[in-house]
């Protein structure tokens, strides 16, 4: 029992437990040391997959399987894990022709999986494997092999799937995030298929819950000076400003970037500008109906970083800036 151990039997116990995961590190850096080809035609074949990304694996390299799918349709990705015991059961109808099968099987002799491979290859789906060996059968039946090379398992014995199954793992989390980069899935992308996590649910509101109203407004009037501009930009700390005329109308936009430059080009001679003349004219507008997601997608698009909501006499009803959409947190940065 833990409340049994002796000082020395702790040491003992962390310095072995620090061998374990010495030993999967090792691995997993000759795995690294050995992508090549093989793996880029794999990430290739995905990004250009008509069909589904079947992931199938006995075991533990089976649980490895299922989070590697899960991976891959929450970026959009259609993917599911196919039991091999369940395929021969009636399961193979799954797969079609336009899909491609990634099998994982350190060895590349499991049992349950080459009994399923003739199937696959007569319905005519591509073949990826996860294997030691392109020489193996599973290597033999693949149309791309993934060689990982001898792997030492960590345990005593070297028999209990550890550091293979970490490298399974890794491989395909590499692949995944591959073809994420390859195929520009974006955050709002994700989002969009997390509907149920925090980013998700900001994203899938309208832009008119989200918005800032009233007094949250930063606003200044057309004739207001440099000083003016800066205080009302700090005040709210949303980086910019609105510039209104006498009517409360939107007449443009004044960002601290455009303050920075124009300090810059005019020296001192910025203190005599009015609003007016500092404004960028016609600022950026969206719909409050809008989705928030979309309202994302705009901003991206323009590179910008926050948009209006206008009422139809040409007032602000509302702003959303980009932090209200992804949170501050992901822009902080660490010194």
């Amino acid at each position: 029992m833990p409340g049994d151990m002796k000082a020395m039997d702790r040491k003992n116990y962390l310095s072995y437990a620090r061998r374990i995961i010495d030993i999967e590190c090792k691995n997993l850096k000759r795995v690294s040391n050995k992508l090549g080809d093989g793996f880029l035609e794999a990430v290739d074949a995905v990004c250009s997959c008509r069909g589904k990304v079947i992931i199938t694996g006995m075991g533990k390299s089976g649980i490895i399987c299922r989070k590697i799918a899960a991976t891959f349709a929450s970026l959009g990705i259609p993917s599911v894990f196919l039991h091999p015991a369940d395929a021969v059961h009636g399961d193979l109808g799954t797969v079609t022709r336009n899909d491609i099968v990634i099998v994982i099987s350190n060895s590349g002799e499991t049992e349950e999986i080459l009994r399923i491979l003739p199937a696959v290859k007569k319905i005519g789906a591509r073949i990826i494997s996860f294997t030691c060996s392109g020489n193996s059968s599973l290597g033999m039946y693949s149309n791309v092999v993934i060689e990982t090379g001898e792997i030492e398992e960590a345990d005593i014995f070297g028999i209990i799937p550890s550091s293979s199954t970490t490298c399974a793992l890794v491989l395909g989390d590499a692949m995944a995030l591959l073809v994420m980069q390859i195929k520009g899935i974006c955050k709002k992308d994700f989002a969009f298929f997390h509907p149920a996590g925090n980013l998700g649910k900001r994203l899938m509101l309208r832009v008119k819950d989200v918005m800032h109203t009233g007094k949250e407004i930063p606003s200044v009037s057309v004739d207001a000076k440099i000083s003016d501009i800066v205080k009302e930009i700090t005040r709210i700390n949303l980086g910019f400003t609105l510039v209104q005329d006498k009517k409360g109308r939107v007449k443009g936009i004044i960002t601290d970037g455009d303050v920075r430059r124009m300090l810059c080009y005019r020296g001192n001679a910025i203190v005599e500008l009015t609003a007016g003349e500092c404004m960028t004219k016609n600022p950026k507008t969206v719909q409050g109906e809008r989705l928030a997601v979309e309202a994302l997608s705009l901003m991206e698009k323009l590179e910008i970083t926050c948009l209006v909501i206008m009422r139809k006499d040409g007032r602000p009803e509302g702003i959303v800036h980009l932090h209200d959409l992804l949170g501050k947190q992901e822009f902080k940065i660490e010194y």
